[in-house]
């Protein structure tokens, strides 16, 4: 596993960060990383003072302000494209509700800088993320996070073929997504001010979401970060929480955001900003509550927006408390995890998708992973979507005082199982036929946790 960690100092704002030695205590223990270290920023002064600035800097905390920027894009495709719900052929639309959106958070703290992103469709796999990178300019790639709101009414961007190996995916609207995702990403740079946060976790109330294989068996909390101007205005509101954003579906003819959209209207005219939101550990299959009293779901526009505007009231109301922090501490650490793929459909859709998928010498296939500490709160990506009891287990063992889980980040790679889960009950024979394989959860839990034990530790750690 090739465990990394990027830095941006002021010297090489738009190069690859160079790899920092290591103490030697650690250095068998992590391999390649980067040393995440503030670096004070020393502006002129006069040759009385100098000196003296100079042993302030080696003896006291760093002085660069905490800066953040947001920004998003519309991506909605003109012509309407075929819109995708999963494995399988996309179905076609004939109209649209709201908009498609691609949006860029950007935070730096001193000489560490990354950008974390979500799209409104139902994955964005690596090969896409590796595309939005190269046409980023002044993050370090490995420091950039791109997730899927996993919208199951938006076009394909797997490349899923049909029964005669053809697919409906439009490679230039991808190509066009990308370009817009960096340019969004590439403006939240050139627009970052001072800043400051709030975080904040608590139990989203209300009909947000169930598990549809067993009621009660998903994972209740929302995680929120706020991010303010210094005169404590919301400039940006992420939202964390783990559901399908599929109240409306493929099947119907539209072509719409689903819930999100909602939700980002709703934070807005609340005043918390823009809104950008980065599902979490929504495998089998912890999806949107819009039962309707008959127990029929209601696949409506307007139960888009109650769920939507009932998740964006949720998360301001959890956040509303949370003390202000003014200069939070960042550090953006990346590992590569490998999956061996045995699965014949995901190995199929690999070999026929026109993206470019590759697998390596050893017939598997890599993926980025990331873990980021922002003040005491933890973040770590998940390349897919892990099962609701894989997600509880993964909080418990990471080190902030609020545990973020970004599903669906950086890759795609279906659903994501133990062992013993794996097709175990008939429930699970979907999302077992749809996952790389028995050992995929039990690789990723190892991999994730020894990777979140080497990287340093937030602000106020928690140790398990």
């Amino acid at each position: 596993m090739n465990r990394k960690w990027h830095s941006l100092t002021p010297e090489v704002r738009n190069q690859k960060p160079e790899v920092r030695n290591q103490k030697p205590e650690v250095r068998s223990q992590r391999s390649e990383v980067r040393n995440q270290r503030s670096d004070s920023v020393l502006f002129p002064l006069s040759s009385v003072l100098c000196l003296l600035f100079s042993v302030m800097v080696q003896t006291c905390p760093a002085l660069a302000a905490f800066r953040a920027a947001i920004v998003f894009r519309n991506v909605t495709p003109a012509p309407l494209l075929p819109v995708s719900g999963g494995v399988g052929p996309s179905e076609p639309v004939n109209r649209k509700i709201g908009e498609l959106t691609v949006r860029a958070l950007v935070l730096e703290k001193d000489d560490t800088r990354i950008a974390i992103c979500s799209t409104d469709f139902l994955a964005f796999p690596g090969v896409l993320c590796s595309r939005v990178r190269q046409q980023v300019s002044g993050i370090p790639l490995e420091n950039i996070l791109i997730g899927a709101t996993h919208n199951h009414s938006g076009p394909d961007c797997y490349g899923f073929p049909n029964k005669n190996g053809q697919t409906a995916a439009d490679i230039e609207y991808l190509n066009t997504v990308c370009t817009k995702l960096a340019d969004a990403i590439n403006q939240a740079v050139r627009r970052l001010q001072p800043s400051h946060i709030r975080i904040a976790t608590g139990r989203a109330q209300g009909k947000i979401a169930y598990n549809y294989y067993a009621e009660n068996l998903y994972d209740p909390r929302c995680n929120v970060i706020q991010v303010l101007d210094i005169e404590g205005r919301p400039l940006a509101t992420l939202v964390n929480y783990a559901c399908h954003p599929e109240v409306i579906g493929p099947d119907q003819g539209i072509l719409c955001p689903d819930f999100v959209g909602p939700l980002y209207d709703r934070i807005q005219k609340k005043g918390g900003g823009i809104g950008i939101f980065m599902n979490s550990a929504l495998g089998g299959m912890v999806t949107a509550d819009c039962r309707g009293p008959d127990g029929k779901d209601i696949q409506t526009w307007d139960e888009c927006i109650r769920i939507g505007h009932l998740l964006a009231d949720e998360s301001l109301r959890i956040v509303a408390d949370a003390p202000v922090l003014k200069n939070p501490s960042l550090f953006c650490g990346s590992t590569t995890v490998e999956f061996p793929v045995e699965n014949k459909l995901l190995l199929s859709i690999i070999k026929l998708s026109p993206l470019g998928f590759e697998l390596n010498e050893r017939g598997t296939i890599a993926t980025q992973v990331n873990v980021v500490n922002l003040a005491d709160a933890q973040i770590l990506t998940i390349p897919g979507e892990a099962l609701p009891n894989i997600g509880y287990y993964l909080k418990r063992k990471m080190h902030g005082r609020h545990n973020f889980l970004f599903g669906l980040t950086n890759d795609a790679f279906g659903y994501i199982l133990t062992k013993v889960d794996w097709s175990s009950f008939d429930r699970y024979d979907y999302i077992s036929r749809t996952c790389l394989g028995e050992m995929t959860g039990e690789i990723f839990i190892e991999k994730a946790i020894g990777f979140v034990d080497a990287c340093p530790r937030p602000e106020g750690a928690v140790d398990y």
